[in-house]
């Protein structure tokens, strides 16, 4: 049954790409604000350009080369503090990930961050990107950080209305820290379930963890593979009904 479903979605997929321009944007954003020192800033910038170096991750981006892959990668900490790295780049060979991978390398940090961590303002500014591209089939954007926000809105708040029909998925760095911004103990929760239950958005959408800043480059490479496999086995609760019956 299941697989039958597969292969009609697959079928209905390769149809409605072969009408867009491309087969998925992604936003990657990368929380660089006060608790991340300049080695963690280092090891994310360089843990994505080894994860882009994959061969595995390599295949997921090219494998449909006529719709391609749009990818773009910002950074962000307080609530208007948001700096594009790796501008919209449709991937359509490995010329385009080398190209990245150099910028990536290269980058600074940048002169002056803010110390607050403002998710809900990183999703807003990820979603107003991600919904200038509706000539492709999917958006996701990609939410990574190693705290809880402390100012501004609550993700939670960020509506529909704001994100539109994106799709949220996180990565948390050092997964079992506790994000108590409360202050209260009994109410007391892990930076994990803290992105489970407030951060990620839409169906299908998952948190991957990193064990700390060194384990990044592991963590974005399971992430990419994950979010650009076909089909999304999460595509099925979004097949109609009847494609599900044997």
């Amino acid at each position: 049954m299941i697989r039958t479903a597969l292969f009609v979605i697959v079928a209905l997929f390769a149809t409605s790409t072969a009408q867009a321009q491309c087969r998925q944007a992604l936003a990657l954003g990368f929380d660089v604000s006060g608790s991340v020192d300049e080695e963690e800033y280092r090891l994310q910038l360089d843990g994505l350009a080894t994860a882009l170096a994959d061969p595995e991750v390599r295949h997921a981006f090219l494998i449909t080369p006529h719709t391609p892959v749009r990818l773009m990668m910002f950074e962000w900490s307080g609530p208007r503090d948001q700096r594009i790295v790796l501008p919209w780049t449709d991937i359509q060979d490995d010329t385009d990930l080398d190209a990245l991978i150099a910028t990536l390398q290269n980058t600074l940090p940048a002169r002056a961050r803010d110390n607050d961590t403002a998710i809900a303002d990183a999703m807003i500014f990820g979603a107003r990107e991600l919904l200038q591209h509706q000539d492709c089939w999917l958006r996701t954007l990609d939410i990574s950080g190693d705290g809880p926000d402390n100012i501004g809105l609550h993700p939670q708040s960020v509506t529909e209305d704001v994100l539109g029909d994106i799709t949220i998925n996180g990565l948390v760095i050092v997964p079992n820290s506790r994000a108590n911004v409360s202050k209260n103990r009994s109410k007391s929760e892990t930076l994990l379930s803290y992105y489970m239950i407030h951060v990620i958005r839409g169906p299908g959408a998952f948190v991957e963890a990193a064990a700390d800043h060194r384990d990044f480059a592991d963590a974005m490479r399971r992430k990419l593979i994950r979010e650009l496999r076909l089909p999304n086995l999460s595509w099925l609760s979004l097949a109609p009904p009847h494609l599900l019956r044997q």
